[in-house]
């Protein structure tokens, strides 16, 4: 049996959230966690848990660090802050392909370089980390190879599955890892006997041994798995997929004993892994 998920830190205040000094100095986590930019971020903590997260990924002040498709940036809004000055924040975005060329993906993804940069401003301002914005196709990328230290990925495995981009991804991680980098991943988690064609990536679930296997393919060892954000509560065989769950409650109108009984349930079961760049 899955163990149950840590409880939400102690982080969140009874008072208002002071807004975060900009210093040369970075942040501590407490301070990043309760600042006045998270104020309609931090309901999902509990669900989240981004210090224990971060920690069991062991980012650090300083370091540079990935961001898989940061979209709304709701770690931005951890990570820029508490990396620091002296950190780097890279939110990398897939390749799109004629398939994007409309739509909301497509809006959201192309052009990183300056999209990146000039959302991360709108959240944090000119506080924290270097922000840069990568596409997997972009030439810069080459350029800061082996300059990583954490290439994280929240909650995306499915859309890299289902969209045919787990090629670029992986070999995109291991150009930009150092030699002793760290891939970390959270994903929404299938069980282990869980149909084939329920984990292709269009219900968001995965099976944990499916993902462990195909980072093994491209050269990463795993060397951690963490309960921090399981939830055994779900069942996650959902008809709708995991966005049956809160927040998006597909299927459950608002007001109906559904949605009460599924928000008692809370949100998805996750997978926390760690993985080692191979040599």
């Amino acid at each position: 049996m899955r163990l149950p998920a840590l409880l939400a830190t102690a982080f969140a205040l009874t008072c208002a959230a002071p807004a975060l000094a900009e210093t040369s100095a970075a942040p501590g986590m407490e301070a990043v966690l309760a600042a006045d930019i998270r104020a309609d971020d931090r309901a999902r903590d509990q669900y989240r848990h981004p210090a224990e997260t971060l920690a069991f990924f062991e980012v650090e002040p300083g370091m540079t660090v990935v961001d898989f498709m940061p979209a709304g940036g709701w770690y931005s809004r951890v990570l820029i802050p508490y990396l620091g000055e002296e950190g780097t924040y890279i939110g990398v975005n897939p390749r799109l392909d004629e398939r994007f060329a409309t739509g909301g993906y497509w809006d959201l993804y192309r052009g990183a370089a300056a999209r990146v940069p000039a959302d991360a401003s709108e959240w944090v301002g000119d506080m924290g980390a270097e922000v840069v914005g990568l596409n997997t196709d972009d030439e810069a990328l080459a350029e800061r190879a082996g300059t990583v230290d954490r290439f994280l990925i929240f909650r995306e495995m499915h859309n890299i599955r289902r969209f045919g981009w787990f090629h670029d991804v992986a070999v995109a991680a291991r150009t930009l890892l150092k030699d002793d980098g760290l891939l970390g991943v959270v994903q929404h988690r299938a069980s282990a006997d869980a149909p084939s064609s329920y984990v292709l990536g269009d219900n968001g679930y995965q099976r944990e041994e499916d993902v462990i296997a195909l980072f093994s393919a491209y050269g990463f060892d795993l060397v951690g798995k963490s309960e921090i954000n399981a939830n055994p509560a779900d069942p996650a065989d959902w008809e709708g997929g995991v966005w049956s769950l809160a927040p998006g409650f597909n299927g459950a109108p608002e007001g109906s004993a559904e949605r009460a009984r599924r928000a008692e349930i809370g949100e998805s079961d996750r997978m926390t892994l760690l993985f080692r760049k191979r040599p």
